[in-house]
């Protein structure tokens, strides 16, 4: 996975847990949202995203869903590259 898109979730953690701080300073403490369930939604997001690129990847070399691909399939098998 892009190291960008790791920094990106990092900080989406990184930013949650900083509101989960700031929240606890203020008093208020939320029984569902703690360190633990923090930390798996940035697992979730770390497995989701490559999955969603895995899916997208392989939706986007298909010759199957549209009008569009299918003429570009034939064409290719024409000129004899498929």
């Amino acid at each position: 996975m892009d190291d960008k898109l790791k920094q990106y979730i990092g900080f989406i953690g990184g930013a949650l847990g900083g509101i989960l701080l700031f929240l606890q300073s203020m008093g208020i403490e939320l029984a569902h949202f703690n360190d633990d369930t923090i930390q798996a939604f940035t697992e979730m997001l770390l497995s989701f995203v490559p999955l969603a690129l895995v899916v997208y990847g392989v939706w986007k070399n298909q010759y199957i869903f549209t009008d569009r691909a299918k003429k570009q399939e034939q064409e290719l098998k024409h000129k004899g590259l498929k």
